[in-house]
């Protein structure tokens, strides 16, 4: 089934305001107007029920967790839920044995939050190997070259958030570094919901961290690690959601976790409100027919229209289809500049240090695409 971006529009009326084209897919996608009345139903469940809320906030929250397992591959007791996935990672580097391997291996190209919590780790003596991140046909090869007997942890984006490049090979990595004894952590949010991905691929021993904010259109709060069924290990940062079935039998002994594996990662009291408004939308791309085939698809299509309309200037992201993920990056000395002069002629766009950034979504169409590319041409 093919998506109908005219068709589609039709349910985006709150966010499609007139004279604005909305090329930030790979940002923040706008909401269905289902998601308002997600919303809604956190509050009457909250005015309804006071404190016993919270069965109900617990069930849409195994709703959500349900569909993120089958869209990976996984198994939704593999899944925590967290706000922002670097709560997620905070708390899986709490959990590794930095005592004895003291070293993490990642690339020049994760986002802001993790290469700033590992810089931050670096003055504390973590030894941080950063591998560069261009030649993303490579990386997972060299990556796999600077694992060693002290690596606790090696993290990668199984697609770069500055270029849009999809790194491929992330299994035969998987392999060496789970050989090594150490951690395996992709960062997925630049796939879920855009580009295929699932632990199948030898990924079975890796964690997968993502969320629902960029492509899955379902807002802040709604983010995920999915954590390997065989862990054991103990984050030091952690929250009582952790062993909620034994709150009523605190003792002196060890901390407990809970019986599912995803437990020993989940947190403290949260805003059930991003999960009834992720619920709502999750249902509404199953009554629409966006699935991920459905979403590929078009984006692939999308992307490519504006490659072909960027001709002439450099285009940072993979021409190939198989190389590219939901976003299409072109370098530009004045990125930001260019990106505030599309923003007063009410086109959203964004950039990374000298990547401005085109992201479609599904319910953009081939004239907003050309009416943009030919605003930026005339700059």
């Amino acid at each position: 089934m093919s998506i109908d971006p005219e068709a589609l529009r039709a349910h985006y009326t709150a966010f499609l305001a007139p004279r604005r084209i909305l090329l930030t897919g790979h940002s923040h996608q706008a909401w269905p107007d289902v998601a308002r009345q997600g919303q809604l139903e956190a509050w009457d469940a909250a005015a309804r029920d006071v404190d016993d809320k919270w069965g109900e906030a617990f069930a849409v929250a195994d709703e959500v967790r349900g569909y993120i397992a089958d869209q990976i591959g996984a198994s939704a007791d593999e899944i925590a839920l967290g706000q922002n996935t670097h709560e997620l990672v905070t708390r899986l580097l709490s959990a590794l044995p930095l005592a004895e391997r003291r070293h993490i291996v990642t690339t020049t190209g994760e986002f802001h939050s993790a290469h700033r919590q590992l810089s931050r780790l670096s003055e504390e003596g973590v030894d941080i190997e950063w591998v560069e991140a261009l030649h993303a046909q490579t990386l997972a090869q060299r990556l796999s070259a600077r694992v060693r007997s002290d690596t606790a942890l090696v993290l990668v984006s199984s697609v770069l958030f500055e270029t849009s490049s999809i790194v491929p090979h992330l299994g035969e990595l998987a392999t060496q570094v789970r050989a090594m004894g150490a951690e395996l952590c992709i960062d997925a949010y630049h796939a879920f919901s855009v580009v295929p991905f699932t632990i199948a691929g030898g990924l079975k021993s890796a964690f997968v961290v993502g969320g629902g904010y960029k492509y899955a259109q379902w807002g802040e709060g709604s983010c995920f690690l999915r954590v390997p069924a065989s862990c054991e290990l103990r984050p030091v940062y952690t929250g009582w959601f952790s062993d909620f079935a034994s709150l009523e039998h605190r003792g002196s002994g060890p901390v407990g976790y809970g019986d599912r594996g995803a437990d020993r990662f989940a947190g403290s009291t949260y805003d059930p409100v991003s999960h009834y408004r992720a619920r709502k939308v999750i249902r509404f791309f199953r009554e629409q027919g966006l699935t991920i085939d459905a979403l590929r698809a078009c984006s692939l299509r999308q992307t490519a229209r504006i490659i072909a309309g960027l001709d002439g200037f450099e285009v940072a992201t993979p021409g190939e289809d198989g190389a590219r993920g939901g976003f299409v990056a072109v370098t530009l000395p004045d990125a930001s500049a260019q990106a505030a002069r599309l923003r007063s002629a009410g086109i959203f766009v964004d950039a990374r240090g000298d990547k401005l950034r085109f992201g479609p979504a599904p319910y953009v169409t081939d004239d907003e695409i050309d009416r943009a590319l030919e605003t930026f041409r005339a700059r």
